[in-house]
């Protein structure tokens, strides 16, 4: 039984070190890492020196472009989700 549970933890530990031999195999003959080789594989970074707004509900920061906005007079208020944007509201009503 021992036996049994130490090759079932030596086996994916063996798969997974060969496969990383691999792509650092291909990735020495080709130039491309695995990122570029599959860029679904990672989300894109945001750029460096992009401003950021903070949430006033939960203290998060999002990018503008990207954050959920409600008008709050004449300022715009940031938000990182639809749930934080209602508690929000719920609290200044």
């Amino acid at each position: 039984m021992l036996r049994f549970a130490l090759l079932a933890i030596l086996i994916p530990l063996i798969a997974r070190m060969f496969w990383r031999a691999v792509d650092h195999f291909i990735e020495g003959i080709t130039g491309q890492n695995a990122q570029t080789r599959h860029p679904a594989s990672r989300p894109p970074a945001p750029p460096q020196g992009v401003q950021m707004v903070r949430d006033p509900v939960c203290g998060t920061f999002v990018q503008p472009e990207r954050a959920v906005t409600i008008l709050d007079g004449r300022s715009r208020v940031f938000f990182c989700s639809d749930a934080c944007r209602d508690k929000y509201r719920a609290r200044t009503a």
